[in-house]
């Protein structure tokens, strides 16, 4: 993991109990922002790190040898950043829209030399002509920029003193500005591509705590991909990479700070 996210989520999380110890270290404190879950709409904005990973299904044929995957996928951690509108339905419930820039950059290492055995072609593949892979064959660092727009309906229960807790779920339209799914080079000349318009389906749980002048929400979030996002290499391109994998799919972690 990243040392300075890492640190970086450490100094969060101690400064989030230091301030709900704050918050409830007296049993006659008065509730703050009263009113503030009142507002029909209401606005603000949230900062998060992210852990980024693929989901890999194999084909059967070109993707294992041995029972052993030939296609493997390295994590990455990063950063985002995003706004947030809140609509409230009643009391118990709320939809929210949070638009927000995810950055990260994944590996995925492709050890499918062995795959020179299908060079004569079956009776579904063509023949190819085998190449030697080198390590820029094998290993592709993906770079992405992701555009992430959840809509969320959020239940959450009563407040108790200065906090309450809540847990949400919903859909997410996302767009990878970084997906090279235009392009006409592929994984032959080492142009990795995937697709740009993508559908998720997002959870989330955490606890509000309320300020004297904001409202601090900590919270967790899971985001996973339900499309394929393969862009399959060109038809005379050997089967070392996209030929590899039936489906590709991003799954994210989220520790997520809003403020409103």
């Amino acid at each position: 993991m990243n040392k300075f996210l890492l640190k970086a989520l450490v100094l969060a999380s101690v400064n989030v109990a230091l301030l709900a110890n704050a918050q409830f270290r007296t049993r006659n404190r008065m509730d703050k922002l009263e009113d503030f879950d009142e507002q029909k709409f209401s606005w603000g904005f949230y900062l998060n790190g992210n852990r980024l990973d693929y989901r890999i299904v194999l084909n059967p044929r070109y993707g294992s040898s041995n029972n052993q995957n030939l296609v493997t996928s390295k994590e990455s951690y990063s950063f985002g950043a995003g706004l947030i509108a809140k609509w409230r339905l009643n009391d118990y419930l709320d939809v929210r829209l949070e638009p927000g820039l995810q950055f990260g950059q994944r590996q995925l290492t492709f050890n499918t030399q062995s795959n020179d055995q299908y060079a004569a072609g079956t009776l579904t593949n063509d023949p190819f002509i085998p190449i030697p892979l080198t390590e820029k064959d094998r290993v592709r660092e993906i770079k992405t920029t992701l555009v992430d727009v959840p809509v969320l309906l959020e239940f959450h229960g009563q407040r108790w003193y200065n906090s309450r807790p809540y847990v949400a779920a919903g859909i997410n339209y996302i767009v990878n500005l970084q997906s090279n799914s235009d392009s006409s080079d592929d994984n032959l000349q080492q142009v990795f591509r995937s697709t740009t318009h993508n559908f998720a389906w997002s959870a989330e749980m955490g606890i509000q705590f309320y300020f004297n002048k904001f409202k601090l929400t900590p919270a967790i979030r899971g985001t996973f991909i339900m499309n394929n996002e393969i862009v399959a290499d060109n038809a005379t391109t050997p089967p070392y990479w996209t030929a590899a994998m039936s489906t590709l799919q991003t799954r994210a972690v989220f520790f997520v700070l809003k403020f409103e």
